[in-house]
């Protein structure tokens, strides 16, 4: 975790597992039209993770990379709710690999593309930087109570 922050940091498996678990029931909706109710996936709360890397005052937006190179960005505000988490566990089981194992972001509000699989680095920006399906086809703000999908 970097960028606009005060206190840049680097996290091993050891490291996230060290940190305090959260659980977290929710719906997972896929922009696709179908969606998987109660979700139980266990993590760290995002706010945590924030509170540790203490986001500067300009931090606004944050933009995530993953390993397959994925990327997505999302306001800071959007993710301190109670209910986002960076997760390793669905269901009781280490998060599999498909679904984003061993470590994906969770939004429950959004839809699944603003939930990044195999999370490589987080980063705090002052500005918004649209990602992969945000500058192409579908939209940013992602909200499935609207069906705000496309663009």
């Amino acid at each position: 975790m970097d960028g606009e922050v005060e206190s840049p940091l680097t996290l091993d498996w050891d490291g996230l597992l060290s940190l305090p678990r959260t659980e977290s029931v929710s719906d997972f909706h896929c922009v696709e039209g179908w969606s998987v109710l109660d979700q139980r996936w266990e993590g760290v709360l995002f706010e945590t993770l924030a509170g540790k890397v203490k986001p500067k005052p300009a931090a606004k937006h944050t933009w995530f990379e993953c390993y397959d190179g994925y990327t997505t960005s999302l306001p800071l505000e959007n993710l301190m709710d109670n209910d986002v988490v960076i997760a390793y566990r669905l269901n009781g089981d280490d998060l599999p690999q498909p679904l984003g194992g061993p470590v994906r972001l969770v939004v429950p509000k959004l839809y699944a593309y603003k939930s990044p699989m195999w999370l490589k680095r987080i980063n705090f920006m002052k500005e918004k930087r649209l990602g992969y399906w945000e500058s192409g086809i579908y939209s940013d703000t992602a909200d499935p109570w609207k069906n705000d999908r496309y663009r």
